[in-house]
């Protein structure tokens, strides 16, 4: 397409229009544009601001609502209340009135502080100022517990006992705390302590250990002796063990939602068996392959003589034995000795094997998806999922799991209708048409605001724009006299001319003595003449239009 040749051709259509032509077209043009913008701008805005109302306030308590909506029912201020803790105001009177209500000193907290102190208040006594110093004190360490995010509101009564100038009767300071969870929050172990440790640290001489914490349905919190601990330990191991079949769940609808067609049309549920027993075990491995560490041998040997023993009968000669120097006494004697010692190395391996917390035994999940639906007679058909989309819808599963037949873990899917049931199993006429409504249109959500968006527009267009444009672009022409390629000229006046020229030329003719033979034709083409020059001077322009359009029509362009 080329776009410049149809950019010219606009530019010189454009070109031909008058002034008022131009100004209609541009001013449609900017009316749509502003329709336009108006529909996405201010059509999409939040439901706070649909009814014209705003909120003033929230999470109220019902001591400050009730003052508040009593001065706007003072002041004459409409306004409304949704839910609890919630006012709200018409929207464009929303900051003047939180002024207003500021300036009043509301809305009033429940939990004061050390602002008790900013009046000061002569003939307070001693113990007055104590009590407030104590109030002060606990509203403070109220607020602060309250900035942790699982704490909707804590309440702190502080015990502070009678001073004493003896050792033997002092008695320590003591705490209570009372705290509102929010919905479906709990406080970690290391928070419970860092609030008591909170509170140690802001009263004198008061030790965690000192400090009792409750939450609102009664439960001792922080405590340390074995049931407390085994609760504690048990809603934890609950806890992780629902975030880890919750995450589960996620992971199979979103790789299941763009096959089955949606989120709606898939529903998971698994269940993870955990083992959560600490074992610690040690094990001594014995490598067989021993290492030589040392080696020793020792050789010895001796070479002498010795005396030869005495014998015979017996006398002075077998008493004194051998006598030295004898050769025949003397005998040779030899000794050796070889001693070798080898020592091995026998090589261990000690292990301290630490079992992981939360070890899981086993993992079971249960998917159901929807199958396929057709029209037949007007009426929609249920069709279940084949066996073989089943079973991919199973491989699925197994692989988003972390299926392992060795633990046992098992996976079933099946197909059903999803259906919504009436009160007695059956879905309602309306119902059904919205179903209907639902699973034809259902796909093209996206489209259908965008489409009827085109249809109020295009409506707008031709109702509106249309007639008021064709209704501008009317313009008067004035009707051109006809522009005439010859000079009409009267027959009557020409006939009653040529009478009276032919007759006075043929009176000076005879006073002449001339011939009276008049040539008619050329009678004629005289008065013609004339005639049509008498024509030419006086309309001037539109002999020369004639011309003009004789020319165009000889010479086209």
């Amino acid at each position: 397409m080329n776009f410049e040749a149809v950019f010219k051709q606009i530019i010189g259509f454009f070109n031909k229009l008058n002034k008022q032509q131009r100004y209609v077209i541009i001013g449609s043009v900017v009316a749509i544009i502003a329709l336009l913008a108006f529909l996405i701008v201010f059509t999409t805005s939040s439901s706070k601001t649909k009814s014209g109302y705003a909120i003033l306030f929230e999470n109220l308590k019902p001591q400050d609502a009730a003052l508040i909506v009593q001065y706007l029912d003072k002041k004459h201020i409409p306004y409304k209340i949704p839910e609890n803790g919630v006012i709200e105001v018409p929207q464009k009177l929303v900051q003047k009135v939180r002024l207003d209500v500021a300036a009043q000193g509301l809305p009033k907290s429940s939990t004061v502080g050390f602002e008790l102190f900013d009046k000061n208040s002569f003939g307070a006594t001693d113990f007055e100022q104590k009590i407030k110093y104590l109030r002060a004190l606990e509203g403070e360490l109220e607020r602060t517990i309250e900035s942790i995010g699982a704490v909707e509101s804590a309440r702190v009564n502080i015990a502070l006992p009678k001073e004493s100038v003896f050792v033997s009767k002092q008695v320590p300071p003591t705490a209570s705390v009372l705290l509102v969870l929010r919905p479906n929050m709990t406080l970690t172990p290391k928070q419970i302590e860092g609030i008591k440790n909170l509170i140690a640290a802001a009263v004198p001489k008061l030790t965690p250990k000192n400090v009792k914490i409750v939450d609102q349905y009664g439960n001792p919190l922080g405590e340390n002796d074995e049931l407390t601990q085994s609760n504690e330990l048990l809603k934890t191991e609950m806890l992780y063990k629902k975030r880890m079949e919750k995450a589960l769940e996620n992971k199979i609808i979103s790789i299941l939602s763009p096959i089955v067609g949606g989120s709606d049309k898939v529903v998971a549920k698994v269940n993870i068996d955990y083992d959560f027993s600490q074992v610690n075990s040690k094990a001594t491995i014995y490598d067989p392959n021993n290492v030589l560490r040392s080696e020793q041998t020792i050789d010895e040997s001796k070479v002498g003589t010795k005396p030869a023993p005495v014998g015979g009968v017996p006398g002075a000669v077998s008493n004194i034995g051998p006598v030295q120097g004898l050769k025949k006494n003397q005998v040779v004697e030899k000794y050796s000795k070889s001693e070798d010692t080898t020592n091995y190395e026998i090589s261990t391996t000690v292990k301290n094997i630490k079992e992981p917390l939360a070890k899981i035994k086993r993992i079971t999940a249960a998917v159901v998806v929807d199958g396929h639906y057709k029209i037949e007679k007007g009426k929609k058909k249920f069709i279940p999922l084949t066996k073989i989309e089943l079973a991919n819808i199973k491989n699925l599963v197994e692989n988003t799991i972390g299926f392992d037949p060795k633990r046992g873990d098992s996976v079933s899917v099946s197909s059903f209708e999803f259906a919504t049931s009436g009160a007695k199993g059956e879905t309602s006429k309306t119902g059904k048409i919205m179903q209907e409504i639902s699973f034809y249109l259902g796909p093209f959500e996206g489209v259908l605001k965008y489409l009827i968006l085109g249809i109020i527009l295009f409506v707008f267009y031709k109702k509106v724009i249309t007639p008021f444009t064709q209704k501008m672009l009317e313009v008067k022409v004035e009707e051109e006299k006809p522009i005439k390629h010859e000079i009409e000229i009267n027959e009557e006046e020409l006939e009653s001319t040529y009478d009276k020229i032919k007759e006075l030329k043929e009176k000076v003719e005879q006073q002449l003595g001339i011939s009276s033979n008049v040539n008619e034709e050329e009678l004629k083409y005289e008065v013609l003449l004339e005639r049509i020059t008498k024509t030419v001077e006086e309309n001037t322009e539109q002999v020369a239009k004639v011309l003009e359009n004789l020319i165009k029509e000889e010479n086209p362009q």
